[in-house]
């Protein structure tokens, strides 16, 4: 694992430096064409923010990915999907599609990646133990690897809603997904993950609160697809009982989040594509927590659970790690939390127990 990690720090530094150099050129040629994300009543920003990110983590990813392995047969294919959902989501943010338009968009790119790149983007087998391969039919694995791609897309999407959240997140999901491409997966892998979690880290210089660019929907539909086609080669194709529980445990709060979206939306008899303000992040904050503390709530979450999936891939040691060192930052932030609630526990007898010492009595004596 750490043959294969260590020439991999090459490609996230190179990502890393393109986007922290890119993004504030495009901030500048944002602010000048107008392409400014205005406020609204349901978003958190008080003034109009650039949402050009998604092209800072388009060429920061494609840079560092064909530096890295030019001649891959994910490389070229990976980088073309994305920059379609890039550039398809850019209008949506210049000018807003209709929901039925976006979701055809996503069904279109995702086909395209399914059938034409079968061969590197298709969930075709799977291996269960005590039964071995099980090959699965293209009526299946196409649906399905359907299925997962628009999942993931939409997961990033609707994370998307507090400053940092969603590249974190997703630079977060993409080192674990790097981790275990090391020992399972294919070593260009390895590379494009990398490329993939230091673009979101360069962008986050600029995305964690407070913004001074957002990614649009632009940005989240790419990290969304290129998320879902990244566990598939690189973690999907291995042959291992339930391979993709790594991204499944990494994003299960997202994931958790999505899916209660669309049962809480159906239940109000309102579209799936309608946003609210329900959300768990949205919760966080009418909770109390600032955005920064929720992102990092939301960063050692999918930390987590992301070494639990690891433990799958024989990583035990990574999930003692991760808990001892997230735990910390966690009790901290809900710590302070309760300090500053004005809610209190209705406890007389540890009211009592915890009560100021009464002032000393004065001394009685005689002369």
């Amino acid at each position: 694992m750490v043959q294969h990690i260590g020439p991999a720090v090459a490609p996230f530094l190179v990502a890393f430096a393109i986007a922290v150099v890119l993004a504030p050129l495009a901030i500048l040629g944002a602010r000048r064409a107008g392409w400014l994300k205005q406020v609204r009543d349901r978003d958190i920003h008080l003034r109009p923010i650039p949402d050009v990110g998604g092209f800072v983590l388009l060429v920061a990813f494609a840079a560092a990915s064909w530096w890295a392995v030019p001649w891959s047969s994910y490389t070229l294919p990976m980088i073309g999907l994305g920059a379609a959902a890039a550039v398809v989501f850019a209008v949506d943010d210049r000018r807003p599609l209709p929901a039925g338009v976006k979701f055809a968009a996503q069904v279109a790119i995702a086909l395209v990646a399914v059938v034409v790149f079968s061969r590197q983007f298709q969930i075709g087998f799977f291996t269960l133990p005590h039964f071995g391969l099980v090959n699965l039919a293209p009526v299946v694995a196409i649906p399905l690897s359907l299925i997962w791609l628009l999942g993931m897309q939409n997961t990033v999407n609707f994370l998307d809603g507090v400053d940092g959240l969603a590249a974190g997140v997703v630079g977060i999901v993409a080192l674990v997904l790097l981790v275990a491409a090391s020992t399972h997966g294919p070593l260009a892998m390895v590379y494009l993950t990398a490329a993939l979690a230091g673009a979101c880290g360069g962008f986050l210089v600029f995305n964690f609160s407070p913004a001074r660019v957002f990614m649009g929907d632009s940005g989240s539909n790419f990290l969304g697809l290129i998320l879902g086609l990244m566990s598939i080669a690189g973690v999907a194709k291995v042959a291992v009982a339930f391979s993709l529980v790594i991204p499944v445990f990494a994003l299960a709060i997202p994931i958790a989040d999505t899916a209660w979206a669309i049962v809480r939306r159906r239940r109000g008899r309102i579209s799936i594509a309608h946003p609210d303000t329900r959300h768990i992040h949205h919760q966080l904050l009418d909770f109390g927590l600032t955005q920064a503390q929720t992102c990092l709530v939301f960063y050692c979450s999918a930390l987590i659970l992301g070494s639990f999936g690891l433990m799958i891939y024989g990583h035990r040691r990574v999930l003692a790690v991760a808990i001892i060192l997230l735990v910390v930052p966690l009790s901290t932030v809900l710590g302070e939390l309760l300090q500053r609630s004005p809610v209190r526990l209705p406890f007389p007898f540890l009211r009592q127990l915890l009560a100021e010492a009464p002032p000393p009595r004065p001394e009685i004596g005689f002369r």
